[in-house]
């Protein structure tokens, strides 16, 4: 469930006229800045982008980066994107930095419908002229020579190749026998194996996940805490945050904001992905799933972590407008 405060009943001409001034003048007001477009759904947000090029002949996003900085910055640009072309940016962003950050890629291809993955990788090339798949390889290919760098890029190409079958149905017998072959592998430390990459990748998410409960029923434990055995092992570290992802999305987005706030200095890019991501999906259901996992409401850790009017847009998109 969303946890943005929505404005009705808005005038997108007058939201565009308060931003223009507000970028106008001895300074940015942050405020104004904040106070729209914290309250203001993707449909709105469009609206006032279309009117803001109408009236002043400018694109509002390029404005709005060229005013602002640092964390407020980013967090503002990425919010005001519409969210194909914003999870277009994430990927690349996350593909292209050092170290490069999976967990986007896992994120996208476990949490979005096929069509909306579709959509994402159409912007994604009309933004950088090359596919998504094809960066992914290029940019995770530093070492071939090692079986689980071919297995990592495999997984991953794989994750945002495939349109799942989105239906309900469930063929437990095959469950049964893929879960043997997970275990299998596990035992054999075989992970890269084609029909691990095949289960993974190909099946339904309710089809994957009656093979993994069967496994759980079978061994007495998820499939990720015999990943945890190794770690070490890039590819089974990522393979593990697939399944988490895929399994169980709010407590995955959950660790992710908790280790963000806990990490040597805030990590504020995770914190900011997380939050401007699932604020009009699920970021109330994740809030719920943090209280209960750490007794301190999500507001309230943010405000001790982060400052300025980058903690009060976090705060506004969170429903909490101090």
């Amino acid at each position: 469930m969303a946890t943005i405060v929505t404005v009705e009943d808005t005038y997108p001409g007058v939201d565009a006229e308060l931003l223009n001034k507000a970028c106008h003048g001895w300074g940015t007001d942050e405020k104004v800045v904040i106070a729209i477009l914290a309250h203001r759904n993707a449909t709105q947000r469009k609206l006032i982008r279309e009117a803001y090029q109408d009236m002043y002949d400018e694109d509002l996003v390029n404005r709005l980066e060229h005013e602002l900085s640092g964390d407020l910055e980013r967090a503002v640009y990425r919010w005001n994107l519409d969210p194909a072309d914003r999870n277009a940016v994430l990927a690349s962003v996350a593909i292209h930095k050092e170290p490069h950050d999976y967990r986007v890629i896992i994120e996208l291809s476990c949490t979005l419908s096929p069509e909306e993955l579709a959509d994402v990788k159409h912007a994604y090339h009309c933004r950088y002229k090359r596919s998504l798949e094809e960066d992914i390889a290029s940019h995770t290919s530093d070492d071939l020579r090692k079986a689980s760098r071919i297995g990592l890029i495999s997984l991953l190409v794989g994750l945002v190749s495939i349109h799942r079958y989105q239906g309900d149905e469930v063929n437990l017998k095959l469950a049964n026998s893929e879960s043997i072959i997970l275990r299998n592998a596990i035992e054999e430390k075989t992970f890269n194996h084609e029909e691990i990459l095949r289960i993974i990748t190909t099946r339904s998410k309710p089809q994957l996940m009656a093979t993994l409960n069967h496994y759980k029923d079978e061994h007495g434990c998820n499939m990720t805490k015999h990943l945890k055995d190794d770690r070490d092992n890039e590819y089974t570290e990522t393979l593990r945050t697939t399944l988490r992802c895929m399994s169980d999305p709010i407590k995955y987005f959950e660790k992710v904001i908790r280790n963000a706030i806990k990490s040597s200095g805030t990590n504020e890019d995770a914190l900011t992905r997380v939050i401007v991501t699932r604020a009009e999906k699920d970021l109330e259901i994740i809030m719920e799933q943090y209280y209960k996992r750490n007794s301190v409401p999500l507001d309230h850790a943010i405000a001790k972590e982060t400052s300025g009017h980058y903690k009060k847009f976090l705060l506004a998109l969170l429903g909490k407008d101090d």
